[in-house]
């Protein structure tokens, strides 16, 4: 095969694990429609102190030995399909890299492709070890924007530009690109705690938010996610980048607009870690700050490249 030939199977892959993406999506979707419908009576009614015998809030629940519902299925059916988007994309990356005969993160819309295969895969492992595929409905329509995204940004696959010809640079965007997608998942996890939060404030929990954990337990697992990659984060954005940025521009830090909003993100995460450790904040504080470090997070990767100037302006 020749150049061109990994380009173009490069084109193909991509496109091919966007629709799967989309698929899995509309698998968290259709799994969320289905638990709405398909919930047991006892679900669906709220259970009040002194209820007499025989009502609904007395029926059994279902067998744990009966065959998986129809949510089941789709819920594994998505996951099946976001790890089968994320060896696709990962023949899409591979041959990217061929074709162009680098690493291939060398503008925006590898930048994109890249991040939402590193999304994919954080999800998957992480599902592996941790039932979080509660989560999968988010990932998957995330990865599925930033798809799109990237799909507006395409450029043929080049040579770098010569600020990047630098071991340093594949340092900075791996370990850049990983923290995201734990970022990710902890904002995930904060968003859907907010809405069962109130939920279980306000005694309507619902069939579909009844497949979901219970609060306590989405504050507390965005808290752990978010603890592996503010360290992952700290070391591509303020140690790595900064030594990539000596090699390439002669200076460690120039408060470029990336660099600001590193920072920044960096900054709003750190106080998150902080809160939660000495000052106990938990709950909706704590999830609100989650969410305004991913704000952060993605001006810093997206926003400042699109809309700003600077230094990192050849990654448009």
């Amino acid at each position: 095969m020749n150049l061109a030939d990994y380009a173009q199977v490069s084109n193909y892959a991509i496109a091919s694990a966007t629709g799967i993406v989309a698929l899995a999506f509309l698998a968290h979707v259709a799994e969320w429609g289905f638990a709405r419908r398909s919930a047991p009576a006892s679900a669906q009614v709220p259970v009040t102190a002194g209820a007499p015998a025989g009502t609904v809030a007395d029926d059994a629940p279902a067998s744990p030995e009966e065959s998986p519902s129809r949510p089941d299925v789709l819920s594994s059916i998505a996951y099946s399909l976001a790890v089968l988007a994320s060896v696709v994309l990962v023949v899409g990356m591979v041959s990217r890299g061929l074709a162009a005969q680098r690493v291939p993160w060398g503008n925006m819309y590898e930048f994109g492709v890249g991040g939402a295969l590193v999304a994919l895969v954080v999800y998957v492992v992480v599902a592996r070890i941790s039932p979080i595929e509660w989560l999968g409905g988010i990932v998957t329509g995330f990865a599925l924007v930033v798809l799109g995204m990237a799909s507006s940004t395409y450029v043929p696959a080049g040579p770098l530009v010569p600020a990047l010809h630098s071991y340093w640079l594949v340092i900075h965007v791996a370990a850049v690109m990983i923290a995201g997608a734990f970022f990710l998942l902890g904002t995930a996890a904060s968003v859907l705690y907010l809405v069962r939060a109130r939920a279980e404030e306000n005694g309507t929990v619902g069939p579909t938010l009844s497949r979901f954990p219970t609060a306590a337990v989405m504050d507390q697992l965005a808290y752990r996610v978010i603890a592996v990659g503010f360290p992952l984060w700290t070391f591509g954005a303020l140690i790595a980048g900064p030594i990539w940025a000596h090699y390439a521009w002669g200076r460690y830090w120039g408060w470029d607009p990336k660099e600001v909003w590193a920072f920044i993100t960096w900054v709003v995460y750190a106080g998150y870690l902080h809160a939660r450790a000495t000052a106990g904040w938990k709950g909706k504080r704590a999830a609100t700050i989650a969410i305004v470090g991913f704000a952060t997070f993605l001006f810093s990767y997206y926003g400042v490249n699109l809309f700003g100037s600077g230094l990192h302006s050849y990654a448009k």
